[in-house]
C-alpha cells in the first residue's frame, strides 16, 4: 500500500491524533468513507452513461 510499512503507519496515525483529537477520529473517519462512498458512485455513474450514449455497432 504506497510502499508504506507498519512503522510509517502508526507515526501518521500518532501525528493526525494530536492533530485532530482523539474525539474527532471518528467523525473524521465517517467523512472520508462518505466521501469515498460519493466519488465511487459519481464514477460508476459517468460509466453507466458513457454506456448509455455509446453508438451501436
Amino acid at each position: 500500500m504506497f510502499g508504506l510499512g507498519g512503522q510509517e503507519l502508526l507515526i501518521i496515525l500518532a501525528i493526525v491524533t494530536v492533530l485532530f483529537g482523539a474525539k474527532k477520529l471518528p467523525q473524521l473517519g465517517s467523512s472520508l468513507a462518505k466521501g469515498i462512498t460519493n466519488f465511487k458512485s459519481g464514477i460508476n455513474d459517468e460509466k453507466k452513461e458513457k454506456e448509455l450514449d455509446a453508438p451501436e455497432a
